[in-house]
């Protein structure tokens, strides 16, 4: 693949992901019955442990799930969104200002290059974003480079099930054209961070009770056709009048730069 048309494909990708995502957090109740879940909010802020003092900067931010809570709860640190939903950052802003959270700032980017200097921030979080990127090695090496020494890095991100060899579960969210690209096993992750001199620390497991809108689905059922039945009833997948339902089983990972 030539730099230009890589270059098409990769900002292709991006402009997907931007207007699926404007489109949710503006519709909201949708989008909050997809993804909210209160115990899990609990065990990633017990999991990341942030510290007085400490610069975070969450990675794919949207409206701010993680990070409204993590700058209410410590006053003492100074968080950033960062996002390429310039709509939704404009809303998170009002938000926070509405809040009085004067710790707490929002920054768009290009879905590529982060726009900060080296050793920038002592952690990095990020929740159910990364399968939109489209340059994950390099969006990683990017988390590693703003990251202080010994810095840490938290990614929760759905993975697919260890009996999907033939990536139903891809197959099946790229029906909603917002730019999903993949999503990642444990091990991948693993070996992606390495490479991006992160180590692995330790982890926990989460699943996701995942509705689409049967508006959103065409072709579903030529991707049902595709796999297997046994893939797809891992996926304990449902149909209702109008939303098709899956769960999903999510990595929930921390790392820490050499």
């Amino acid at each position: 693949m030539s730099n230009e048309i890589e270059r098409i494909h990769k900002e292709n990708w991006i402009e997907a992901a931007k207007a699926g995502f404007e489109a949710s957090f503006k519709e909201g109740d949708f989008y909050n019955k997809q993804t909210q879940d209160d115990k899990h909010l609990k065990d990633i802020l017990a999991t990341i442990n942030v510290k007085p003092g400490m610069k975070i900067l969450d990675l794919g931010c949207g409206s701010g799930y993680l990070t409204f809570p993590i700058a209410k709860m410590n006053e003492d640190v100074h968080v950033v969104g960062l996002d390429i939903v310039t709509d939704t950052l404009e809303r998170n802003v009002k938000k926070a200002q509405e809040m009085n959270l004067k710790n707490l700032e929002f920054v768009s980017y290009d879905g590529i290059t982060f726009p900060f200097e080296d050793n920038s921030f002592d952690l990095i979080v990020t929740r159910y974003a990364l399968h939109h990127f489209p340059k994950i090695r390099k969006s990683i090496c990017e988390v590693a480079r703003v990251l202080v020494s010994g810095g840490l890095f938290f990614v929760s991100d759905p993975r697919p099930n260890d009996c999907d060899i033939t990536r139903f579960v891809d197959d099946y969210m790229q029906l909603k054209k917002d730019g999903h690209i993949k999503f990642y096993t444990r091990d991948e992750w693993v070996q992606i961070c390495r490479e991006c001199n992160m180590h692995f620390i330790q982890s926990f497991d989460s699943e996701i009770r995942f509705p689409k809108k049967k508006s959103t689905a065409d072709g579903f059922e030529k991707v049902l056709a595709r796999h297997e039945k046994s893939i797809i009833d891992s996926y304990q997948l449902t149909q209702t009048e109008d939303e098709i339902w899956v769960t999903e089983q999510v990595n929930n990972l921390l790392f820490q730069k050499k």
